[in-house]
Parts: structure tokens; C-alpha cells; sequence
């Protein structure tokens, strides 16, 4: 039996998953949760590195207890990232992605360059907190502060310097930065002239599926090897989308929601552009997707009940949507005010109210509201991958948190028309495991990846149904969103 460590920090919670490979079949069991919610230093949200670490150890430390580890793999959430400087140590706590801080990048970003010109260099869409702005913004704060660090590591990266010591950037969280070039492969050189950005912060991209080195840091647990998995969570996530055919449709559903496909090369087309679509790094392909506010949302409604004393369970929740009036309250979920709201209650009731609805009042009311806006968004973002590809889909693959979400699931089979196949609910940890064994030698490739998915997770099919309803509330959907368009929709 072969024992790996798959850490995967989501956007509100990490994990440490611990694999065991018979050969032909792959098991994962968590051993540690922990909260990887942000910090409040300075009036600033940042990145609590050290709880992190502490975490991972603690994770890694109960699998090595009764069994060998032999190798850790990192994946976490997209674009924060840690200054280093000669030394090896923070120049300062990393920013976190929801710190409103970032918004002043954009605004000297594009003094420099066109957005236009960005995207058609790095095929990334325009989010506030991509990499790019937050160290625009943390160049326009404190001048001097590049100047005073030697690398820049994006998280995954810098905990896995923290376990060995080596520094590289990973390709498919590297190419999240908006400042990778589609023609070269490499650090987009002349977009970072042209900020003002130094190319010597940036280090060596290595591929997904390459060995970084001894943990040397972990002397008591036996120095396993630390792997560069796709160490954005979401491309952790593709690999262990269990797809038997190409083209296949995903929704990558957990704290975000990421709807695509996966395309050969970049897609940089005006469509693309307008659209505001990603060409994320993936092993051996691209990642055409859009980014969607997730179950975020729910999340933090269900964080403002529980402090009033309202702790309801998921199953309630959905029975209590259940109950709602349908289609009663939309709104569109990608507004920016639902990044880090102060209430997420008063911000989902001002979104209705100014699409010209009454807010939801009751709590099942909130719920439905919340996983019907979702599900129609979805529809929005797949009719516009359907327009940028020519693909045809005949499913399409829930992975990660949200398939376990029967409702949700449901109802975007009703909307998109389409079967939902759910699963597997840790699709990041399993492809972090699954690239593990790639670069162990263990299994030869994705497509062997994605078999041994298949082989080792229980699925569940949601068949559409009640499409009608769903065709006119979509229509409905459509025309408030183009009376209203935000950032992400233009």
C-alpha cells in the first residue's frame, strides 16, 4: 500500500487527505480540518501563513503516526501570495484576495496598460484581486516594498518552500496571476515592463507531475517527497473530474463556482474578452472557464444565523427552499458587492430590491434565492462557452462541495437542461493524490487519472426535469441581467 498526503486549502477551509493506493484503487480519508479564513492585521485581511503550516503538520503528522508518507502534494485557492526576501523570510503578511485594498491595482494597472492588451497577452479575465493588482496596489502603498524581496511565491509555492527549502511557481496557479503569456509559456516580460514590475521576483515555472524535493523541514515524519501537484485548486479539481469523453463540461462547485470546459490552446477571442472568460493553466490542456460567486454565499448566511442562535443544517435549509415560492427573489450572484460583505443577508435583499423584487425574508425564502440565482448564472456562462468552442455537451460534472448539494444539483440539471453527474465532493484532494501518483510513477498519465477516478468514487446522475419553468425564468433572469451588467458580466 502507498500512502500520499493531499493538502488542499479551500477558500474557507483546509484539509489534510490521506490517500492509499492498493494499485488499482485509490482511497482518501481526511485526517485534519482546519480554518483557512482570513486574518485581520493593520486593517488589512491577510493570509494567516503560519496557522496554515501548523495545520499541514498537524495533518501530516497523524497519517505518519501508523504509515510512510511518501509524498506531499499542495493545492489552495488562485492569485495570494507571499514577498520573500534574501533571507528567506515574509517581507509582510500576504494579502488576502478579499481585502478591499486591491481595487486601486486595477486603477493603476490600466494607466499602464490596456485591459484589452492584458488579456489578449495572458487570456485571464479581469478579476479586482487577480495577482497582477494586488501587487499594483501594493506597489502605489509602499514603493520600496518590491525592492525589499527577492521572490514571489503564490501560496501553494511558498508553503512548499517552507517544507523544503526550493523555490518554483507552479504552471497552472502561475498562469492564474495574469501575468503569464500565451505565446510564450513563460512570465509575460513585456507586460511586466510595461508595470513597472520586476522580472527577478518571479521564479522558474515547473509543470504539474514534477517532484520538488525532500520535505527536509519534516525530519520526524521521514522527509516524504513534496510534489508539484496542479496546485490550483481548481486544476486539482479538472484532473479528477471523471469524464469519459472530450469535449465534457464542469462546474467546479465549492466556495466559488468555476463553469468551463477544457480547450487544446488559449481562446482569446473578442467574445472572450467581452465575456470576461479565463484560459487557465491545466495538465495538458487549458481551462476555458469563467469564475461564479459560489456557495459563498451560503455560507455566510449560514455563519449570520448561527451567531443569532439560528445553527440550521443543510438538510433543513434545503427543505425549508424547498417550500418557497419559486423564482420569487433573483438576483445576480456575481455582483462585487457579495466579495466581503458586512451582512451577506442585507446584501442578497439590496441585489433583489434593485432588480426591482421584494427581498427574501424568511430563511428558506434566502436559500432558494441564493441556489436558483446560482443555477441560472450557470446557464448564462455554458450557453457562452457553448458560443466561444462550438462544443456540445451531453452532461456536465459537479465537482467539489457543492455536489453534495441535491438541490442545487437538481436544479441545475433543470435549468441547464442537461444530467448533472455529482462527484466527487473532494475533487481538489483527488486530483492533488491522482498527480501524486503520476510523479511517483504509480499511474502513467491523466487519462489513467481520470479512470482511476471513475473506478474509486460513488457518482449520483440528477436527470433533468420541470424544464419549462426553468426556460422562462431563464428568460426572465436574462433580461434583468442586461438592464443591470456588473464587472463580470461586461
Amino acid at each position: 500500500m502507498l500512502h500520499v498526503a493531499a493538502v488542499d486549502l479551500g477558500a474557507s477551509s483546509g484539509r489534510v487527505m490521506h490517500g492509499m493506493f492498493d494499485g488499482s484503487r485509490l482511497e482518501l480519508e481526511e485526517r485534519h480540518r482546519f480554518s483557512t479564513r482570513p486574518a485581520k492585521r493593520d486593517g488589512h485581511l491577510v493570509v494567516d501563513v503560519d496557522h496554515l503550516y501548523r495545520g499541514i503538520q498537524t495533518g501530516l503528522g497523524r497519517i505518519a503516526c501508523a504509515n510512510p508518507i511518501a509524498s506531499v502534494g499542495i493545492d489552495s485557492w488562485a492569485v495570494d501570495f507571499g514577498l520573500i526576501d534574501e533571507a528567506g523570510r515574509l517581507v509582510q503578511p500576504p494579502r488576502h484576495y478579499r481585502d478591499g485594498a486591491h481595487e486601486a491595482g486595477v486603477r493603476r494597472a490600466v494607466q499602464r496598460i490596456s485591459l484589452e492588451d492584458l488579456f489578449r497577452e495572458t487570456g485571464i479575465q479581469l478579476l479586482p484581486f487577480n495577482t497582477v493588482y494586488q501587487l499594483m496596489a501594493l506597489q502605489e502603498e509602499n514603493e520600496s516594498l518590491l525592492s525589499r524581496s527577492r521572490l514571489l511565491l503564490l501560496l501553494p509555492d511558498l508553503l512548499n518552500f517552507m517544507l523544503t527549502g526550493v523555490a518554483h511557481a507552479e504552471w497552472t496557479n502561475a498562469t492564474t496571476t495574469q501575468l503569464v503569456s500565451v505565446r510564450t509559456k513563460g512570465w509575460a516580460t513585456e507586460v511586466l515592463e510595461r508595470l513597472g514590475l520586476p522580472a527577478t521576483l518571479f521564479p522558474e515555472i515547473r509543470s504539474p507531475g514534477t517532484l520538488l524535493g525532500p520535505a527536509r523541514h519534516l525530519v520526524e515524519i521521514g522527509q516524504p517527497q513534496v510534489v508539484h501537484v496542479a496546485s490550483h485548486d481548481t486544476a486539482s479539481a479538472v484532473v479528477a473530474v471523471p469524464a469519459m469523453r472530450q469535449p465534457y463540461l464542469y462546474i467546479s462547485s465549492g466556495t466559488w463556482s468555476l463553469v468551463g470546459t477544457v480547450v487544446p490552446e488559449p481562446i482569446t477571442s473578442d467574445d472572450a474578452l467581452r465575456w470576461n472568460f479565463s484560459n487557465e493553466g491545466g495538465v495538458g490542456h487549458y481551462r476555458l472557464l469563467k469564475n461564479v460567486m459560489g456557495l459563498w454565499l451560503l455560507q455566510e448566511l449560514e455563519r449570520e444565523w448561527a451567531a443569532t442562535g439560528e445553527s440550521v443544517s443543510l438538510p433543513q435549509m434545503l427543505q425549508e427552499a424547498q417550500l418557497a415560492e419559486p423564482f420569487a427573489h433573483l438576483f445576480d450572484p456575481d455582483h462585487p458587492r457579495f466579495l466581503h460583505p458586512s451582512s451577506m443577508t442585507e446584501a442578497i435583499k439590496q441585489a433583489v430590491m434593485e432588480w426591482g423584487g421584494h427581498p427574501p425574508e424568511q430563511r428558506g425564502e434566502m436559500v432558494r434565492a441564493v441556489l436558483e440565482s446560482l443555477a441560472l448564472k450557470y446557464r448564462v456562462v455554458v450557453e457562452e462557452v457553448k458560443a466561444l468552442t462550438g462544443f456540445h455537451f451531453e452532461a456536465v460534472h459537479v465537482v467539489g462541495g457543492g455536489s453534495q448539494n441535491p438541490l442545487l444539483s437538481q436544479w441545475t440539471a433543470d435549468c441547464l437542461g442537461l444530467p448533472v453527474i455529482a462527484g466527487p465532493s473532494e475533487a481538489s484532494a483527488w486530483g492533488n493524490a491522482l498527480m501524486q501518483l503520476v510523479a511517483l510513477g504509480e499511474i502513467s498519465d491523466l487519462e489513467e487519472a481520470r479512470s482511476l477516478s471513475r473506478s474509486s468514487v460513488a457518482l449520483r446522475t440528477y436527470e433533468p426535469a420541470n424544464t419549462a419553468s426553468w426556460e422562462d425564468a431563464y428568460a426572465r433572469f436574462r433580461e434583468r441581467l442586461s438592464h443591470h451588467p456588473t464587472l463580470a458580466n461586461s
